[in-house]
């Protein structure tokens, strides 16, 4: 009986339907990032090019932060509802997981306005709340910066929503072509706004808002096919579900906290690194903007925010395939067999080693050269690559234990045992860590600057991975699927 188990194949996903399944979401992945990534380079230049005369660049990163913490929070949204849509997948129940679709479409959207409603009447307080320090000219441009991003939080939910139901009936091709025309889209408004319009960041939130309303609006005619497996028409008659709707928040609201406190934390962090500590010293230079007057150019913020971008291309692959597990694993839950799920389980894992491994050892092969595109000062590219070099060597062996992990996790329904770890090994060890070694606060401790951040940061990684491996390990996952209830009911 043992032999013939462990010649068990397993079919539901073929090696070839894997690959087109995961290549796009990397692609589309890859894509998504250079978003941000050329936003902030061209930014970066326009402070080059007029004379530092504010820091245009770190006023979009900022405020990058906070779009992210929300963006993340649609995402969590739809997270849940796809996942719950593959498990329906996988039980072959196609009604189900066609009404689901509908509910979380709808659910989206509505959160999504009325985020975005929020950000734009309190613009000024939440900056303020998080960036009050920076100077008059920095807040003036992240305020604006801000207006704009905040109204495209709805294409925002819609993408989200419409991408994560595609890829849960195995349509990813269809998010990677529309990450495509977003970036490509950004790159020449980006240029025309800011190069030949002159509109520097306003003209960057510009690019923003665009690139993200026509693809929204793309993958919501894709989600509405009649061929596809779920369709989704939005001008059909529909009214909430309580059943259906309470059944994707019991993934959505853990998953949902579970991500915006990531993105919180990250934003904490990021906070520490910009601090008015840095306004004197080795760790900025001096400059001065066009009425004369005497600004510091904070190096240390510059130096993380080259760091953050770059890091972010490392993790594309590795995200890539993490999104990628949700429907996999969720349609192998759906499916009913333990034994599938931890066969799949096993190939995602060997994927993600080999595929993190890979786009690691090709930034850091990159970042000499990289750094040097931005616009910033030969100190503060220095401050990125010592940086770099630090996280990319802890990520090279954490990053699938420490994230692909929980995507498993989430595809089997176990979000609250995620949510907890998340959000403890965030604030613990990169928050705590970040805060003691980034501020001068409390005397005798080291003032380590933008590495600070990426020592609480690879810690973080670490917990992340044990609390994580653990628990696979362990099997209780079954439970938080149902798996070993219906194991016993067949019994």
């Amino acid at each position: 009986m043992g032999a013939a188990a462990e010649k068990k194949k397993y079919t539901l996903f073929t090696g070839k339907q894997l690959l087109w399944l995961i290549l796009p979401i990397v692609i589309e992945q890859i894509f998504s990032t250079s978003l941000g990534f050329f936003d902030s380079l061209l930014v970066s230049n326009i402070d080059a090019v007029e004379a530092v005369r504010s820091n245009a660049s770190n006023a979009v990163g900022n405020v990058d932060y906070i779009n992210n913490l929300i963006i993340q929070l649609f995402s969590a949204f739809a997270t849940g509802g796809a996942i719950v849509t593959a498990q329906a997948l996988g039980a072959e129940d196609r009604q189900r997981a066609n009404k689901i679709a509908k509910q979380l479409l709808m659910l989206v959207i509505c959160l999504s306005l009325g985020i975005g409603c929020a950000c734009l009447i309190l613009n000024w307080p939440i900056l303020k709340l998080f960036y009050g320090n920076v100077d008059a000219t920095t807040f003036a441009y992240q305020r604006t910066y801000f207006y704009v991003t905040a109204c495209s939080f709805p294409f925002i939910g819609l993408f989200n929503a419409c991408a994560a139901l595609l890829r849960a009936q195995r349509k990813s091709v269809s998010t990677m072509t529309s990450a495509a025309i977003s970036c490509f889209l950004n790159i020449g408004l980006d240029a025309l706004f800011m190069y030949v319009m002159k509109l520097g960041v306003l003209g960057a939130g510009l690019a923003t808002l665009f690139c993200r309303a026509v693809p929204a609006l793309f993958m919501l005619v894709r989600l509405s096919d009649r061929d596809n497996v779920v369709c989704v028409r939005i001008l059909e008659p529909f009214r909430f579900d309580g059943g259906m709707v309470r059944q994707i928040l019991r993934i959505a609201i853990p998953t949902g906290v579970e991500t915006a406190m990531f993105q919180l934390g990250k934003l904490m962090t990021n906070t520490f690194v910009n601090a008015g500590v840095y306004a004197t010293g080795a760790k900025s230079l001096v400059a001065y903007n066009e009425a004369g007057q005497m600004i510091h150019v904070n190096i240390q913020a510059n130096g993380n925010a080259i760091a953050n971008q770059l890091n972010n291309f490392a993790s594309v692959v590795g995200s890539g395939v993490g999104n990628s597990c949700l429907t996999v694993i969720g349609q192998a839950v759906g499916a009913g067999d333990p034994d599938q799920v931890k066969h799949y389980m096993k190939r995602m894992f060997a994927l993600s080693y080999i595929a993190n491994g890979i786009c690691v050892g090709v930034i850091l092969s990159l970042v000499p050269v990289v750094t040097q595109f931005y616009g910033y000062t030969a100190e503060a590219k220095e401050i990125a690559r010592q940086c770099l070099y630090f996280c990319l060597m802890f990520q090279f062996f954490t990053y699938p234990l420490s994230f692909t992990a929980p995507s498993m996790l989430k595809a089997t329904s176990d979000v609250k045992y995620v949510m907890v770890c998340a959000v403890t090994s965030m604030f613990t060890m990169r928050v705590s860590l970040a805060f003691l070694l980034t501020t001068d606060l409390i005397p005798g401790l080291p003032q380590l600057g933008a590495m600070g951040y990426w020592i609480g940061m690879a810690s973080d990684w670490v917990l992340r991975s044990i609390l994580f491996s653990t628990r696979l390990l362990s099997g209780r996952w079954k439970k938080a699927s149902g798996l070993i209830r219906e194991r016993a009911e067949q019994q």
